[in-house]
This record gives structure tokens, sequence and C-alpha cells, in this order.
């Protein structure tokens, strides 16, 4: 009898363990598969996310109204200071940097494919007329713009375009083509279709209607007599040209050379010139 007790004991403790084990298992094996599905999900969303911004879905503007909006200011500073009409200046930026998406601007924040030409600062190489040519590199798209005006203000050949009317793009498109600025027999045209087609000179006449910014240049008057100007004195700023004051005070290079016994078109920082009248 004590066998059989036993053996009944033993039975049933045999049978109670091994439901619990099968059990535990079962559970284990849920848990570790809800886990890798929940992380899975995760790492989709994770890699999904990023493509489909907000911002980009939202913006309908095209790649040159973007330009246009980011860089509209500095050609009106320009024009102020420099007397190159702004719609000018946009319609050359949009056309030769491609509305910013140019190698050259992209990589070099030259937005006006300026060779280097004597330029000491960082440089880029790139495919143009020739292999591998050497342009200027800038810091920021802003000294691009201020490079390009220094550039047609400091060059003789371009002096007849500052004897246009400062809202007469259409005179500038064609001059600076005969001028020699580009090569492509289509280039005013290119100009003026997007000035019309963007409406640049709008920001022509703002400048000129508009416009409360006076220069930074500093003069002095000499004054005999009363109410009586008998010539202004100037001190040369960085940027300064001959050509630049000739269009500043309204007279010509010529009569500022003879006026200051100038031999050449050099001028130094902080030199002083009298200015006729």
């Amino acid at each position: 009898m004590k066998f059989k007790y036993l053996f009944l004991l033993v039975a049933l403790l045999a049978l109670s363990c091994g439901p619990k084990k099968g059990i535990v298992t079962k559970k284990k094996q849920r848990s570790t598969t809800k886990t890798v599905v929940v992380e899975n999900k995760k790492d989709v969303v994770k890699t999904v996310e990023p493509e489909a911004p907000a911002v980009k879905a939202n913006d309908t503007r095209s790649s040159v109204e973007i330009y246009i909006d980011l860089y509209a200011n500095i050609a009106k500073s320009k024009m102020r200071t420099h007397k190159i009409p702004a719609s000018i200046t946009l319609a050359q930026g949009i056309l030769e940097s491609g509305s910013g998406s140019g190698r050259l601007a992209v990589k070099a924040n030259n937005h006006f494919g300026i060779k280097c030409h004597g330029w000491t600062g960082a440089k880029i190489y790139h495919d143009d007329d020739r292999s591998q040519e050497c342009f200027r590199k800038y810091d920021k798209a802003e000294m691009s713009y201020e490079d390009h005006s220094e550039f047609l203000t400091g060059r003789s050949r371009y002096a007849s375009l500052f004897d246009l009317r400062p809202d007469d793009y259409k005179g500038w498109a064609k001059g600076l083509r005969a001028a020699g600025y580009a090569t492509d027999r289509k280039y005013p045209e290119k100009l003026i279709s997007l000035i019309e087609r963007y409406n640049l000179d709008k920001y022509d006449d703002e400048v000129l209607n508009g416009a409360t910014t006076k220069s930074s240049r500093r003069s002095t008057t000499i004054i005999e007599g009363p109410k009586k100007v008998t010539s202004k004195k100037h001190t040369v700023a960085k940027g300064d040209t001959l050509y630049s004051l000739s269009r500043l005070y309204k007279t010509t290079v010529d009569a500022i050379k003879v006026k200051n016994n100038l031999k050449s078109n050099d001028l130094t920082i902080g030199q002083q010139l009298i200015i006729p009248n």
C-alpha cells in the first residue's frame, strides 16, 4: 500500500510541474515577439519621418522667387551705393548663379561668376570657357554682390553705363553685352525677360522714389562767403574709385585728377581729395 501511495504522489507531482513550465515558456515567447515588433515599428518611423517635412509642402514659391526674396535688399543697397540698377543686379544673379543653385554659388558664394584675375583670397576651380578655371570664393553671398558692384564701377569699359538713367534697365542690359561683360548674344534679352517677368524694376523704383538711406561717405564743404560753395573735400574710403567719386559728386574723372594733380587712377585709403564743382 505504501508503494501505491508513493507512486500516486510522484505521478501527481510530475503532472503538476509539466504544464507550469509550458505556460512560462509561452509567455516568454509572446513577450519577446511583441518587443521585436514594437522596436521594428519605431525604426521605420524614424527612417520615413524626415522625407516629408511640412515646410517644403507649404512653400509654393519657385526657386527664382525664393532667390529674389533673399537678395532683393542687398541689390537695392548696392544701387544706393554704386548706382547700378537693382533690377539688373538681381537679374544677373538669377541668370549666372542658376537662382543660387549653381556650383559656384553653392560651394563658393560666387553668384556672378567672377574669375580670380589678381584675387588674393580663397579660390575655387571650375570648368568654364576652359577646363578648371580659377574663380573667386567668398565667405558670404553679400561679398559676391559687393565685388560685382566694385567690378562694374572700377572698370572704364563700363563707364558709359553710368550715363544712363538709373531705371533704364534695357539700356543697361544691352550696354553690358556691348561692353564685353558677356559673350552670349542673347544675354540682354535674358536679363530683360527676367526683369519683366518678375517685375524686378519695382526695386529700382523703391530706391529712386522711397530711398531714405543716405551715403555713408563723409565730405567737408569749404565755404567762402555766405552760402557759396567753392569746393568739396573727400576722404578716400575702402572701395572708392575715381569713377565712383565722379558719379557721386556729379563731375568727371579728369576733373578730379586735374584738381588734385593725379598722374594715375590709383587711390589710397585716407587720401584727401578736392572735388571740383
